[in-house]
């Protein structure tokens, strides 16, 4: 049924090692599953960010490198902040429900809100009820 819709690309089923790499906007899963992908993925930004900064700043090099490449370094770490991408939707119900990272701090829990803000001002429940 979803293949068959006009108003987005389906991409179908992906590997675990897709799920980064942006080529698709929307996962669907169950819960268990994932909850354990957003987790490692989680995870592991955290893990190379602090190795990352443990590397950089353990020699006067390391710290010159990172002054050297701060706008490059402040990109890479917004790109791996899970706080930035907060906020998943459960479909199927009537109304947007949005599910916000418990341990989340005030920046996680305000892209969770304005995720929330996109599905209520781009009508999305309708628009999927309107296709499937």
């Amino acid at each position: 049924m979803l293949e068959k819709t006009d108003d987005f690309n389906f991409a179908g089923y992906i590997e675990g090692n897709e799920l980064m790499n942006g080529d698709v906007n929307v996962i669907i899963s169950d819960g268990f599953t994932g909850n354990v992908a957003l987790k490692t993925a989680e995870g592991t930004a955290n893990f190379i960010t602090d190795e990352l900064k443990k590397a950089l700043g353990g020699t006067i090099i390391g710290k010159l490198s990172s002054l050297i490449n701060f706008s490059n370094l402040s990109k890479f770490k917004k790109r791996l902040d899970p706080r930035l991408y907060n906020g998943a939707i459960f479909i199927g119900l009537d109304s947007p429900v949005v599910k916000s990272h418990g341990g989340t701090d005030y920046i996680g829990f305000a892209n969770s809100l304005d995720v929330c803000y996109k599905i209520i001002n781009g009508n999305l429940i309708e628009k999927i009820k309107k296709n499937i």
